[in-house]
């Protein structure tokens, strides 16, 4: 199966995605897609480029004969992107979020079942050789069953440009990654979420930099986020701080060094603080990492003729997390989530 791709969205983020369907034999680029036609025509001055260049996304479609869209585009363009691709015939890989609103990721979900058509989304911190690894501690059962996950995110980024002018940077440009990467830990789904986002007053940031988010799972599970991204000091890893307790004991990730457990060899011991001794994983993935990886799984999932990973139907659930984390804030109280 071959694919002929258009790249919509010629910005900065498109280059990765570009560079990777420029390794691929089985990829050929059919156009490029941006409102702003020098922002197509520089990169593919940039990378040598014969395709044709476009404005309009199914003029595109219709005179390539495309069959993949790349959907590298802001926030607010995905659903228009996606559904259109989608109802003329392409399958879709985009960018988180899935979605500017939760409203708008349902209509984008509900198209792609619909039209029988692939849509993924871009969620690269899964695919990185040590969460693998602590996943692996949690699935093979050294731990128990898990019960509580706690996540730290505290950097002080200074990006400039529309992430400060956000009214929810944190959660909704950074925090989703988190929120997916705790669901693929421990496998479950979220069912309710109490957030209370706020500003500190040191912030250089316009909206709400700081939130912590207290989640339960339909297992019972819950899962405690802590972030800020106006943090400067001791900063934790962009994969966040885990710490994941279960009934036979904890997993540990500072999300730069190799995951570790502790776990109470002799439960039988009367002691007050019971030992523990430490377990390392023995994970077997070998994939690739980052934003590689994700792309490796879409085109394997296409090619077999299954769901990816990070498929719209399990995606819609981590977009899910953040939108209904940020209605907590704003009414005060704890919601329900839906998807």
């Amino acid at each position: 199966m071959d694919f002929k791709v258009i790249i919509a969205g010629c910005g900065g983020m498109s280059k990765i995605w570009l560079e990777y369907a420029l390794s691929r034999p089985d990829v050929h680029i059919a156009a490029l897609v941006d409102i702003s036609i020098h922002n197509a025509e520089r990169l593919a001055e940039e990378y040598q480029l014969k395709c044709r260049i476009y404005e309009d996304m199914k003029q595109a479609i219709k005179e390539t004969g495309a069959n993949l869209v790349f959907d590298v585009t802001v926030p607010k363009s995905h659903k228009d992107i996606t559904v259109q691709a989608l109802e003329m015939g392409c399958h879709v890989f985009g960018e988180k979020p899935m979605g500017a609103s939760l409203e708008e990721a349902k209509e984008m979900l509900q198209t792609a079942q619909k039209t029988g058509r692939t849509f993924a989304v871009m969620q690269n911190r899964r695919y990185n050789k040590q969460i693998r690894a602590l996943k692996s501690l949690i699935t093979s059962g050294v731990i128990g069953k898990p019960g509580y996950i706690c996540a730290d995110f505290f950097l002080g980024p200074h990006f400039g440009g529309f992430r400060e002018k956000m009214e929810s940077p944190l959660i909704l440009d950074m925090a989703i990654h988190t929120f997916d990467q705790a669901r693929f830990l421990i496998g479950r789904n979220p069912v309710s979420v109490y957030c209370d986002e706020f500003n500190p007053s040191w912030s250089w940031y316009e909206g709400n930099a700081a939130a912590v988010c207290i989640f339960r799972f339909d297992d019972g599970t819950v899962f405690c986020y802590r972030g800020a991204w106006c943090a400067e000091g001791s900063p934790t890893s962009w994969e966040s701080s885990w710490r994941i307790v279960g009934s036979k004991g904890t997993a540990i990730w500072d999300g730069t060094n190799a995951p570790f457990a502790e776990v109470v060899e002799n439960r039988d011991q009367k002691q007050f603080i019971r030992d523990a001794a430490k377990v390392y994983p023995s994970s077997e993935w070998r994939g690739r990492e980052g934003h590689i990886g994700c792309l490796d799984e879409m085109f394997s999932a296409l090619k077999e003729g299954r769901k990816p990973e990070t498929d719209c139907s399990d995606n819609i659930k981590s977009v899910a997390m953040v939108y209904s984390a940020i209605e907590s804030a704003k009414l005060g109280k704890q919601v329900t989530i839906s998807y």
